[in-house]
């Protein structure tokens, strides 16, 4: 867990203001995963690598085999079953932020322009992975 809350133990990410749970799951053969998302909350779970095997995604029911994301409509909980092989996938939820959303991969932005710049910048070898304030 890298930020939220998960059985009483709270990840070491504190004091964003879009209050994100962060989580990195990894559920052996047939195991369950049940979180609470906060409601109006936006979550989503990446289900990545290739011994990910697949899972069922609750409530919508999908399953899927990596590289795939699910974006969970607004509820509860999320409910998460693995395949016979097991699987692993971050969960992240938060507040909307209230911005237009562009995504590529694991790129998040505000519009295709900049997704087009940070494919451009990685591909020179100038994109910044992160910023300290």
């Amino acid at each position: 867990m890298i930020a939220g809350t998960v059985n009483g133990v709270r990840g070491p990410v504190t004091e964003i203001v879009a209050d994100p749970a962060y989580f990195d799951v990894l559920l052996p053969p047939s195991g369950l995963f049940i979180t609470p998302v906060e409601r109006g909350h936006a979550a989503f779970a990446y289900l990545f690598g290739e011994q990910s095997g697949q899972a069922t995604f609750e409530p919508d029911g999908q399953t899927l085999r990596p590289p795939k994301m699910v974006v969970f409509g607004d509820g509860d909980q999320v409910q998460i079953r693995a395949g016979g092989q097991g699987a692993r996938f971050l969960l992240v939820s938060g507040k909307p932020l209230g911005e237009p959303i562009a995504r590529y991969g694991p790129f998040v932005m505000n519009t295709a322009q900049e997704i087009q710049q940070a494919l451009e910048d990685l591909r020179k070898g100038t994109f910044v992975w992160g910023t300290r304030m």
